[in-house]
């Protein structure tokens, strides 16, 4: 089996992203995909498709055609996976919805995603483009605290997150599904809606923590309060915006008039390095800057005198202007790239602001392997993206470039290949017996999980098995790699369903505690590069020779299958969004970059690939007996999020890429319009002034285009309320929906969470919030429920509240063997503890 998906047959109806990307990422595990289109090809006419299209096989069936129809059962009872995105009961119709194929073949994985769930009453008739989710997911009214600050809402971006999202999800509970069905014999029907893959993907954004201490407020944050108490509008220019940036995250203009972007807050070294390196260490500690040995005392046990320790998230007012006056002078010492070198290779996580294609057919992507250079027959040489995830037994075919089939160039060999693939399932089912669908155990009970990673996107990986059934147990050191911003706010959502323990794994007795951990574990998690694993004992030669069984994830930033001359390097989400594109697009220009959204954007959809990459070296490991190494970076899916975009040829034209604070839409036709009492967001591609002309209110418009039609619709659009306008133009079949808020959807949707039950969602709604009054924290705190995945027939968790950093350490240890005179010992030498602080959240 040299690749983990051999012998997987996946069939992909999906249009536009989110189906055909769930199918892509399984090719690049060595599934064999067939492409199923409709007369005249993929309704998306882009090149980016065809990247999305790599690796596949093609065939075009006109599912209202008789023999195609039939062609395409034949094709079901071969397939173990179909992938579908189309609206609740279009394949239903078609004689090809899930109960009709599980009758055909009761083995196959069917996947669904919907734009909004099939029991949303509600929702589930919209026409669900990436425009019409994001409005109804509160997406373009919570696009980061710039935003809020300029006064500038709604916000539109151009990049297709929900999909993207949504693709890792579908792809992550498909792996999952194959692996049990090796035990269960049968298939399932998975519904993974769009909008709330979005939703997970934002779920830093909508949650809400009750009483939160004022030290873990920006300083943008503070200052929308102070206004907000003064009564001053919210007015601010980019530029005045950039100094209430902490000085350790944030941009700099270089020597050569590019900026560059420092992500060196919250570590206990970064920010020491960055100073060193530029030479203002010594200068900032003679001008008074204060240094705090335990970051997790609350403010009041601080001894006196230190008023805004280095490291700490945020800086006050004070120390970031002095900090960020002397930082903005000596940037201007050097160019953008020579700081890049310069300050990565003293440790410093730091990226130069690039366009899109300019990392595009830059050296590091194109030689890791996460860009491929293929022979387009329209466009010639052809950059474009590459996987999101990989094994180290399937890094080869994942780094090597391949383009997308010719239309129906596959048809020959696909309707040849059916009675083999009818005789190897029958086979299968033979084996298997007789197939019952029941209500399952979850698909990775009995599987353990040791989560040595931080930030964001490792910990979603393991919250991401956990909610599977994984049995996880979260290691971190006795000090603190990480201020408790990182480890504890963050912790309040990627911590749950995890025991918790603390240990000193340098120490000798902490090597036999990891050894013993690493004996008890399927899988191990850890987010760095290679050398950091070197240093821990958890590369994947050390793992070997104690546990031949054991699975390695490795996260980190600038990886790919192959290795690049920023492998070695540190980095974190916004660096990502800097180097690739992301942040000069969604400011505007290079001159004026922003973070898109505020938190975790690309970081969230990592851990989802780190996921996807451990159930699928599972399932290998399950038909092999062999373990491997598992891998996913943050510039792969950063590149997944920008699909639309991640392309280039020679002679391209430009792209006509919406951005910047005014940015709306993309054409009259897609974007965001204001009514009488608020906004909504019109979704009518394809579609033409002549057709708007028929809707009543809009007589006038048919001879007009471009920003003239723009300005006659918000004349109109002003008129009468937003129901009115999303009813008329739902009833002309276009897409239109009301722009929604995270927090009104948070207060709509919420409900308390049940300590007696596993699931805290229905299947009644797409958005679902849990709130956890008695919160082990003792605040109270609304999260996104984890409700975007939907199976037919497993089980899923609601993972428990995330618990006090370090209190199953005793347990674990018992666990492991180790008896109450050991335990006592380890805690007495400072080999393990059970906690960082007194306080759950230090105020």
């Amino acid at each position: 089996m040299a690749n983990p998906l051999e012998n997987i047959r996946v069939l992909d109806f999906g249009q536009y992203v989110a189906g055909p990307a769930a199918a892509a990422i399984l090719a690049d595990q060595g599934a064999e995909v067939i492409r199923i289109d409709p007369p005249g090809g993929p309704r998306w006419d882009s090149p980016a498709m065809d990247s999305l299209n790599r690796r596949k096989k093609s065939i075009v069936l006109d599912l209202k055609n008789a023999e195609d129809l039939a062609i395409a059962g034949d094709l079901i009872a071969t397939s173990d996976v179909l992938i579908e995105n189309f609206r609740p009961g279009v394949m239903d119709r078609l004689h090809l919805g899930a109960r009709e194929a599980h009758n055909i073949n009761p083995r196959l994985i069917y996947s669904s995603l919907p734009g909004f769930a099939r029991h949303d009453k509600e929702r589930a008739h919209l026409q669900a483009w990436e425009g019409i989710i994001a409005a109804a997911s509160g997406q373009f009214t919570d696009m980061g605290l710039n935003r809020v600050l300029m006064g500038v809402n709604p916000s539109f971006s151009p990049l297709t997150l929900a999909s993207a999202y949504a693709a890792l999800l579908a792809a992550t509970s498909i792996s999952a599904a194959l692996l049990a069905r090796e035990e269960s014999g049968h298939g399932d029907w998975i519904e993974v809606p769009i909008a709330a893959a979005l939703m997970e993907g934002l779920v830093f954004n909508s949650m809400y923590i009750e009483d939160c201490p004022e030290r873990y407020l920006s300083l943008r944050e503070h200052e929308i309060k102070r206004r907000g108490t003064a009564g001053q509008p919210l007015d601010m220019s980019y530029d005045e915006i950039q100094e209430y940036m902490d000085p350790f995250y944030r941009s700099y203009f270089c020597k050569d008039g590019r900026p560059i972007y420092l992500v060196a807050t919250c570590h206990v070294s970064h920010c020491h390095k960055t100073l060193k390196a530029m030479g203002l260490y010594e200068e900032m500690r003679e001008a008074g800057l204060t240094e705090l040995d335990d970051w997790y005392l609350p403010i009041s046990r601080w001894p006196a005198g230190v008023e805004s320790p280095l490291g700490l998230y945020p800086l006050n007012k004070k120390w970031s202007d002095i900090v960020s006056k002397r930082m903005k002078e000596i940037f201007l010492e050097k160019t953008s790239f020579e700081w890049e070198a310069f300050l990565s290779k003293a440790g410093v996580p730091i990226s130069v602001h690039r366009k899109t294609q300019e990392w595009m057919n830059s050296e590091h992507p194109y030689s890791v392997g996460v860009i491929h250079e293929v022979n387009d027959p329209i466009h010639g040489l052809k950059r474009q993206a590459g996987p999101v995830a990989w094994l180290s037994s399937s890094a080869d075919l994942a780094g090597t470039p391949s383009p997308a089939p010719p239309l129906d160039g596959d048809r020959e060999q696909i309707l040849a290949s059916l009675q083999e693939k009818s005789e190897k399932n029958r086979k299968e089912e033979k084996k298997a017996g007789t197939v019952s669908f029941t209500d399952d155990r979850c698909w990775l009970q009995g599987v353990k999980v040791l989560d040595m990673t931080n930030v964001i996107a490792g910990p979603v990986a393991g919250h991401t098995l956990a909610r599977f059934g994984a049995d996880v147990i979260k290691l971190d050191p006795i000090k603190p790699t990480f201020d408790p911003w990182n480890s504890i706010i963050i912790g309040f959502q990627v911590l749950q369903g995890k025991k918790s323990i603390l240990a000193d794994i340098r120490n000798e007795d902490g090597k036999v505690l990891l050894h013993r951990l690493l004996q008890w574990a399927d899988v191990i998690t850890f987010n760095g590069i290679d050398r950091q694993l070197k240093s821990l004992g958890i590369d994947p030669d050390s793992l070997k020779a104690v546990n031949p069984q054991l699975i390695l994830l490795q996260l980190d930033c600038w990886g790919g299958p192959k290795e690049g001359p920023r492998s070695g390097d540190l980095g974190y989400d916004d660096l990502v969004q800097a180097s690739t594109g992301i942040m000069s697009r969604f400011g505007g220009s290079i001159q004026s970059p922003e973070e898109h959204a505020h938190l975790g954007t690309i970081d969230v959809l990592t851990g989802f690939a780190g996921a996807f990459a451990v159930t699928t070296a599972l399932y290998k490991r399950k038909k092999t007996g062999v373990a491997d190494v598992a891998r996913t970076s943050l510039i792969a899916c950063g590149q997944l999020l920008q699909a639309p975009f991640c392309y280039d040829y020679e002679g391209r034209a430009p792209f006509d890429e919406p951005g910047g604070p005014e940015a709306k839409g993309d054409g009259p036709f897609y974007r965001c319009y204001q009514a009488s009492d608020g906004w909504f967001f019109l979704a009518a591609p394809g579609k033409t002034a002549r057709d708007l002309e028929d809707i009543e209110g809009l007589k006038g418009c048919g001879d007009l285009a471009g920003n003239k039609l723009e300005q006659f619709l918000e004349s109109c659009f002003a008129g009468k309320g937003m129901d009115h306008w999303i009813k008329r133009f739902t009833s002309a079949d276009m897409g239109a929906a009301a722009l929604e808020s995270l927090s009104l959807l948070r207060e709509k949707n919420g409900s308390d969470y049940d300590t007696e039950s596993n699931n805290s969602w229905t299947r009644e709604s797409t958005f679902q919030f849990t709130s956890h009054k008695n919160h082990p924290s003792g605040h109270r705190i609304d999260i996104f429920s984890p409700c975007s995945i939907r199976p037919q027939y497993a089980s899923l968790l609601t993972p428990t509240p995330a618990e006090k950093i370090g209190t199953k350490t005793r347990t674990v240890l018992k666990d492991l063997g180790y008896s109450p005179e050991e335990t006592q010992r380890l805690f007495e030498e400072g080999v393990v503890s059970e906690s960082w602080s007194d306080q759950y959240l230090p105020d």
